[in-house]
């Protein structure tokens, strides 16, 4: 297959967008036009795949990177078997020559529910931007095919769409046994992540001799009490690592942290990062959203602390520090449960099947509905 794979959201690096889902696509064998942001995100593209560069949709900075994203689907859509949509702002975007196509939107997150979560979004805009999104996303249905990212968001469409989850490599044999004084996280930092809880939890474990490692991009809300942190000493953050080079880091931690905030969106979405840290072997700490509860509980593999306590956060760290044996054995029974679970090329050969059963069929409603080009 000729796939075109866009976004102008997500870091051209996105671990379940390039790591995953491309690297599966080139190792069956199938050509990958990518369009994502390169230079705005200052990264080189494998030369596996044809690039295309794109303006980054930024804030309330989006209508560039629309309209650039409209263009360039335009050019490369005339030879995709697939075009693969990463962004609801992309579906859009959708020139007239792309109806034809078998486009295929990758649903990430639950879009209407983390509106209350975007800090550039105007708090009165926000209920009325809920039902649009629902609206867009009923259109998108009916014109296209959609994977899920997460079972969870079954209920939000009316037809049976597969799912393709967010896990994630796991070795066959377990890493090392977890070291005594590093706490480790890895993904985007934001305040509904558990930023400030994990700041003020880095102060008090720094007294202890713990270090708390956090890598990452962040948003700009939070940036300045990272770097007050950093001056103070309690605390490392690496900014954007490429996620296999950030796994890479976290390896051999002795905790793996997942403070996420009890908001809608993550209510029902698995955070990878707690797949992850079990797949190389790191206990987790967690808050108790219930799909993180849900995996972790049963493995025996961590702690889950309450939402909004640094201290009990803290506190969870230091037991595991003091413990070997535990961090020993939350460490084997995580990347246990991992292998057996969550081995992403199991669900990579049924992501590229999709795509490859998909292919030169595009939905009637989508050749039939009206479109512009701009």
């Amino acid at each position: 297959m000729r796939v075109c794979v866009c976004t102008i959201v997500h870091h051209p690096e996105d671990a379940r967008i390039l790591h995953r889902q491309i690297r599966a696509l080139l190792d069956a064998g199938h050509e990958v036009t990518y369009m994502a942001p390169f230079r705005a995100c200052n990264v080189a593209p494998w030369r596996e795949v044809s690039p295309v560069d794109v303006p980054r949709a930024t804030g309330r900075h989006r209508l560039k990177a629309m309209r650039a994203a409209r263009r360039a689907l335009a050019d490369h859509s005339t030879y995709a078997d697939v075009i693969l949509l990463h962004d609801p702002e992309l579906l859009m975007a959708l020139p007239r020559r792309a109806r034809g196509r078998t486009v295929v939107w990758d649903v990430h997150e639950d879009t209407a529910a983390a509106l209350g979560m975007k800090g550039w979004l105007p708090a009165p805009a926000r209920p009325l931007a809920r039902p649009a999104v629902r609206r867009l996303e009923k259109r998108a249905e009916r014109r296209h095919r959609l994977l899920l990212a997460e079972e969870g968001y079954r209920a939000r469409f009316r037809d049976d769409h597969p799912v393709v989850p967010n896990t994630t490599y796991v070795a066959d044999e377990p890493p090392g046994a977890p070291d005594d004084n590093r706490a480790v996280y890895v993904g985007h930092i934001s305040a509904a992540r558990g930023a400030h809880e994990m700041i003020e939890a880095a102060r008090l474990l720094a007294p202890e001799g713990v270090t708390v490692e956090l890598i990452g991009s962040a948003d700009e809300s939070v940036k300045p009490a990272l770097r007050e942190a950093q001056r103070d000493d309690v605390l490392r953050w690496y900014g954007f690592v490429p996620n296999d080079r950030a796994l890479r880091i976290a390896e051999g931690a002795m905790v793996g942290l997942a403070l996420l905030h009890d908001e809608p969106n993550y209510r029902h979405s698995v955070p990878t990062k707690v797949i992850e840290y079990m797949a190389r072997g790191v206990p987790v700490v967690t808050t108790p959203n219930p799909p993180a509860v849900e995996i972790v509980e049963p493995a025996e593999c961590g702690f889950v602390v309450p939402f909004n306590d640094p201290a009990a956060t803290a506190e969870a760290v230091l037991r595991l520090r003091k413990d070997p044996d535990l961090r020993a054995e939350f460490g084997r029974r995580g990347h246990k449960a991992a292998r057996e679970q969550f081995h992403w090329p199991v669900h990579a050969a049924r992501f590229v099947a999709h795509l490859e059963a998909w292919a030169g069929h595009a939905r009637p409603s989508a050749v039939m509905a009206p479109a512009a080009d701009h």
